[in-house]
């Protein structure tokens, strides 16, 4: 992979467990990473280490659906390192209000304490998760976009989700939030199409993240009867390492490798959606 010195990304929820992997691997790549998330101390931490081992990175504050503050964002970036050529839209999560306790509805289930069916589901949790996930994709897209569109070469990556192939029991409104940045990719592809941008994305199959480590872990640190679940669902048997997203991630941000790559959404899943279960 050629170094890319002159080039400036940004990664939205960049201080999670995916997200700082991407920033490293980018850092590593030659590129100036800016880590934009919500937690300011954590982004900071992030950018030292990533400073500290040769690289350049700075920590921005911002809130992905908030327009007012991606434009302050956008605006300090381009102060300090340039404008945006890589935007990776890697914010993203669930909400347990907009996620039920059972995977499929029975008589018996709201008469069970504490249950939560489909029809318990709280609209504030909805909202939060496609905010999140659809809004705090489109928005940076439109912030960061016009930075682009000057740019030579420059490219979208958004995070999406296998379970937007394949919705996932008890999850929704995740589910259905990444299933609409998987359409918004290839709209904003074909929007996009006579620039210089070019748009795709990522779907990650299972990975373990601090978001959904509890659902998949239980205390003494062996798997819960979700994740057994997962692991006999996926060929390779087991949960992706946030490394082996990486390659993907090169191979899309760099046009040398993929510029005739568009508007597609790339699973990273071990099998998971080749496998029928039987």
């Amino acid at each position: 992979m050629i170094q890319n010195k002159s080039k400036v990304a940004v990664v939205t929820g960049g201080s999670g467990v995916l997200g700082s992997a991407f920033c490293h691997v980018l850092a590593q790549h030659g590129y100036k990473v800016a880590i934009l998330g919500r937690d300011l101390a954590k982004a900071e931490e992030l950018a030292a280490a990533i400073n500290l081992a040769g690289g350049i990175a700075i920590a921005v504050h911002a809130d992905v659906t908030d327009r007012v503050s991606l434009a302050a964002a956008a605006e300090q970036i381009k102060q300090q390192l340039g404008s945006c050529d890589v935007l990776i839209n890697g914010a993203g999560g669930n909400h347990p209000k907009g996620t039920s306790s059972a995977e499929y509805y029975t008589d018996d289930l709201s008469q069970q304490a504490n249950a939560t069916s489909f029809f318990d589901l709280e609209l504030d949790g909805i909202d939060f998760v496609f905010k999140l996930n659809f809004l705090g994709t489109l928005l940076p897209c439109q912030v960061f976009g016009k930075q682009m569109l000057d740019k030579p070469h420059a490219t979208i990556i958004n995070i999406s989700s296998m379970s937007a192939f394949s919705p996932l029991t008890k999850i929704p409104a995740y589910s259905a939030a990444k299933a609409a940045v998987n359409n918004f990719t290839q709209w904003l592809a074909v929007h996009f199409a006579k620039t210089n941008i070019r748009v795709n994305a990522i779907a990650p199959g299972f990975f373990l993240t601090q978001q959904n480590h509890n659902l998949l872990k239980n205390p003494d640190g062996s798997w819960t009867a979700r994740a057994e679940k997962i692991i006999a669902h996926t060929p390779m048997a087991r949960f992706g390492e946030a490394e082996e997203l990486l390659g993907t991630l090169l191979w899309l941000a760099d046009e040398r490798a993929s510029g005739f790559v568009n508007g597609v959404v790339i699973p990273v899943d071990g099998g998971f959606a080749a496998y029928s279960g039987v």
